[in-house]
């Protein structure tokens, strides 16, 4: 629908010049490739490893030492993976029997853990061991464990490193 007022087309002006072609583009060939030096195996994972350490060593924005990512809570896992279980070589915290750990305002540090069985040798010393080197963590005011039993574990708890520890994977 269109008024007086409105053209029902636009025309362009007419052009300045003829185009009569158009250049087709250079093909690229393999001869024009810049030749580099070819990186050696040890020069490429030297290069993946300096990514990877900058990008392990970032910590996150914002988060208190009390929370996963915290200076006093990665301190209080690094005591916990120096805990081996002593039937089998891998620390408790690889091995899946951590369940969580808390750390309060107060500096007050819960650990709810498991055993691999109810009945495994080491369920009276293995908690009051956490509970010792868990409060000697520096900063740690208090520390407390709780053993639970539900969810049991198994061995589905276990990280990586350990199941390839144990040959598991």
């Amino acid at each position: 629908m269109t008024d007086e007022n409105t053209p029902d087309r636009v025309v362009a002006p007419p052009p300045t010049e003829e185009v009569t072609s158009i250049e087709q583009p250079r093909r690229a060939r393999v001869q024009d490739l810049v030749e580099e030096p070819e990186e050696t195996a040890a020069e490429k994972l030297e290069r993946k490893k300096d990514y990877l350490d900058g990008f392990l060593k970032e910590k996150p924005e914002g988060v208190s030492g009390n929370e996963p990512g915290g200076e006093l809570y990665e301190s209080v896992v690094t005591a916990l993976k120096e805990i081996y279980d002593p039937e089998i070589p891998v620390n408790i915290y690889d091995l899946g029997l951590i369940y969580g750990v808390e750390i309060d305002d107060n500096s007050r540090a819960v650990v709810t853990m498991t055993l691999t069985t109810p009945h495994c040798p080491v369920a009276e010393s293995m908690p009051g061991e956490v509970e010792l080197r868990v409060g000697a963590v520096p900063g740690v005011g208090d520390a407390e464990v709780n053993l639970v039993w539900d969810p049991p574990w198994d061995p589905g708890k276990m990280s990586d490193e350990a199941k390839l520890e144990l040959g598991m994977l």
